[in-house]
């Protein structure tokens, strides 16, 4: 694997998991993503629905590095990855493990609220656009959706 030219050797591995047990984790990686570099007020980032979703944590040789939660209604959300390991594909495996537990438990739709810059991810995994762009804590999302 490579980081900025660099070859590196990494032992990434995603999981899912339940928020009890994993939420210094969870939201370590998610406080640095919105709330610490996209200024995401806190009180917008913990919106009371951890506990209900099931998580998905990815890890580099034990060190937490992106998350991700899906809610029970096929909603998608909070997918984040460190900034030093972005462009590795590490976004790309938490949301293969989220759309992995959809399909075994049975989901028909999975929906996100993707920021307008990360749209093309969300497209390259099968989802389509609806709707307009709206702003969300003062970025610029658009309704993405996929049917299972």
């Amino acid at each position: 694997m490579y980081l900025n030219n660099y070859e590196i050797n990494m032992n990434i591995e995603s999981k899912i998991c339940d928020y009890k047990g994993n939420e210094k984790d969870i939201c370590k990686i998610r406080f640095e993503v919105f709330v610490d570099e996209q200024n995401v007020p806190e009180e917008l980032e913990i919106d009371g629905l951890d506990d209900e979703a099931k998580h998905v944590l990815a890890y580099s040789d034990d060190e937490p590095i992106g998350t991700g939660r899906i809610l029970i209604d096929g909603h998608i959300g909070r997918v984040a990855v460190l900034k030093k390991y972005r462009g590795l594909g590490i976004g790309k495996s938490v949301m293969q493990e989220l759309i992995k537990w959809a399909q075994k438990n049975n989901l028909e739709k999975l929906w996100l609220s993707s920021q307008w810059h990360a749209h093309s991810f969300y497209l390259d995994l099968g989802f389509v656009c609806e709707g307009e762009i709206y702003e969300e804590a003062g970025i610029d999302h658009i309704k993405m959706f996929r049917v299972l």
